[in-house]
C-alpha cells in the first residue's frame, strides 16, 4: 500500500466547515444586536447616535458576510486554513470595533475576544493561531487606551482606575495565551490519535481486500486452468478436422486468445517475483508504455502515445506490477473507446505524469466517485463485451492498488466538453518513481499476510 506519509488520514475532514462558521456568526450577530438594543432601550443607558449607528452597521456587515458565504459555499464545504483564519480575523476586528464604541476593555463582553482564538487553536497550525493571537492582543491593547465611554446612567458616570483597566487587559491576554497553549496541545494529541486510528483502519481495510483477492486469484487460476486446456485441445482438433480454408482465422483466434488467458494467469501468479535489479531489467518510459500498450495494438482502436518532457526521460526497473497496472488501464480504455485511446506522458526533473484517455462515453455519474474500489464496474457499457454479468470490477481496483504501491496518485475523471470519454491520470514524484517504484512488488510481498499464520509473507498479494 502507499506509505502513510503520502496519505490524507482525515486531516481534510478536520478543517472548519463553512456551515459551522456561519452558524457561530449568526449566533454572534443576534447576540450583539440583542445586547446593543437591551442596553439602549431595555436598561435605558444612553448611547450616542453616531456610535449606535456604527454598531448597527458593523453587525449588519457580519450578517452580510454570512449571506455571501451561504451563497458561495455549500454546507458541507470545508475551508483551507488561510481563508478560515481570515474570517476569524475579521471577527476579532469586528468585535474590537463594537467594544471600542461601547466602553473598550471595560465592557464585560471583552472576554468574547477569546472565542476566535480558541477556535483557531483547535483548528489551525501553531503559526496561524499565533498570528490570530497577536491580532487579538493588538485589538485588546488598542481598545484599552482608545474607546468611547461605557454606556451608563447619566447621573453617576462609570469610571474605573487605570490600573484596573490594565488588569482587565492582562487577564484577557493571559487567558488567551493559556487557551492557545492548552487547546493547541489537546488538539494536537487528538490529531495524532485520530491519525493512528485512521492509518490502522486504512491498513486493515486494504489488507482485507487484498486477502480476498488472494483467494479469488488462486480460485481463478485453479478453476480456469482445466477448461482452458480443454478449449485449446478442442480448438486444435477442430482445426485438423475442418477442411483447409474454412474458419481457419476463427479457430486460430480461439487458440491465440486461450494462450493469452494463460499468459494473464501466469502474470498474476508472478507479480513481484522479480530478480535483483540489473541493467537488462532497466527500462525507460517509452519502453514501459509500449510494453503496457503492445498487447492491445492491432485492433480497431488506435493507441496513440504523446510524450512531452523537459528533462531526460525517466528510467525505472522492469516491474510486472507497474506494467500490469498500466496495461489494465489501457485495456479498459480500448474496451470503451470509439476509435482512439491516447496515452499522454509529461515529465520534468521533479514530476512524471501519465494520462490515459479515450473517446468513449466516459464514466457514468453514479460510479465516477467510486472508480477503483472493488466490485464497482461499468463493464455493461462496453461496446465489445456485452455480457451483463461479465466483470467483477476488480481489474481497476488491482491496477489502482499496484500503481499506488509504486508511489502514484491516481485520479479518475471525464474529459471536458465538447470532448467525450474517460480520463485516468497517474502522477509520480520522479525521484520516487525512479527509486521506490522499483521495490513496489517487494513492498507488496511484505504486506501480504500468510494464510496459515496471519503473519507477514515474503510473497506478494495477488
Amino acid at each position: 500500500m502507499t506509505d502513510s506519509v503520502y496519505l490524507d488520514l482525515g486531516r481534510r475532514s478536520r478543517r472548519l466547515r463553512v456551515d459551522t462558521l456561519v452558524k457561530l456568526r449568526w449566533l454572534a450577530v443576534f447576540g450583539q444586536l440583542a445586547a446593543v438594543l437591551l442596553v439602549r432601550f431595555g436598561l435605558g443607558f444612553p448611547i450616542p447616535l453616531i456610535p449606535l449607528t456604527i454598531c448597527l452597521l458593523f453587525i449588519a456587515g457580519s450578517a452580510w458576510l454570512n449571506i455571501v458565504l451561504g451563497f458561495r459555499y455549500s454546507q458541507s464545504d470545508r475551508l483551507e486554513d488561510k481563508p478560515a483564519a481570515a474570517i476569524l480575523g475579521y471577527d476579532i476586528i469586528q468585535l474590537g470595533a463594537l467594544l471600542y464604541l461601547t466602553g473598550g476593555i471595560e465592557n464585560p463582553f471583552a472576554v468574547l475576544l477569546l472565542a476566535p482564538v480558541m477556535i483557531a487553536a483547535v483548528s489551525f497550525s501553531p503559526r496561524t493561531t499565533g498570528g490570530l493571537f497577536v491580532l487579538m492582543v493588538v485589538v485588546a491593547t488598542a481598545i484599552s487606551f482608545f474607546h468611547y465611554p461605557l454606556p451608563w446612567m447619566q447621573n453617576s458616570p462609570f469610571q474605573i482606575p487605570a490600573l484596573y483597566s490594565v488588569g482587565i487587559w492582562a487577564a484577557v491576554t493571559v487567558s488567551a495565551a493559556f487557551t492557545v497553549v492548552y487547546a493547541s496541545r489537546i488538539a494536537e494529541e487528538t490529531r495524532k490519535l485520530a491519525d493512528a486510528f485512521a492509518a490502522t483502519e486504512l491498513v486493515i481495510a486494504r489488507e482485507q481486500l487484498l486477502s480476498q483477492l488472494d483467494g479469488l486469484a488462486a480460485a481463478a487460476a485453479h478453476e480456469l486452468g482445466t477448461p482452458l486446456a480443454t478449449i485449446s485441445i478442442a480448438a486444435k482438433e477442430l482445426r485438423q478436422q475442418l477442411p483447409a480454408g474454412d474458419h481457419d482465422d476463427d479457430v486460430g483466434l480461439i487458440i491465440q486468445e486461450v494462450g493469452r488467458c494463460r499468459s494473464i494467469l501466469s502474470k498474476l501468479a508472478s507479480l513481484g517475483e522479480d530478480e535483483p535489479a540489473n541493467i537488462l531489467q532497466e527500462m525507460n518510459l517509452d519502453l514501459l508504455i509500449e510494453e503496457a500498450a503492445g498487447p492491445y495494438r492491432g485492433f480497431d482502436i488506435a493507441i496513440n502515445v504523446v510524450k512531452n518532457g523537459t528533462a531526460p526521460e525517466p528510467i525505472c526497473r522492469r516491474n510486472p506490477g507497474l506494467l500490469y497496472g498500466l496495461g489494465n488501464l489501457i485495456e479498459n480504455a480500448t474496451d470503451f473507446a470509439k476509435s482512439e485511446v491516447r496515452v499522454i506522458a509529461r515529465w520534468n526533473k521533479n514530476i512524471l505524469e501519465i494520462t490515459i484517455e479515450d473517446d468513449g462515453p466516459g464514466f457514468s455519474p453514479d460510479v465516477i466517485g467510486r472508480i477503483g474500489e472493488p466490485y464497482v464496474t461499468t463493464r455493461a457499457d462496453r461496446h465489445i463485451k456485452h455480457e451483463a454479468d461479465s466483470g467483477l470490477g476488480l481489474g481497476l481496483f488491482i491496477a489502482k492498488t499496484l500503481l499506488e504501491r509504486s508511489g502514484a496518485t491516481v485520479v479518475t475523471s471525464n474529459r471536458l466538453p465538447p470532448q467525450s470519454g474517460a480520463r485516468i491520470t497517474m502522477r509520480w514524484d520522479r525521484a520516487r518513481f525512479e527509486s521506490n517504484a522499483l521495490s513496489a512488488a517487494a513492498l507488496a510481498a511484505r504486506l501480504a499476510p500468510r494464510p496459515e499464520t496471519g503473519q507477514i509473507s515474503q510473497h506478494p498479494a495477488h
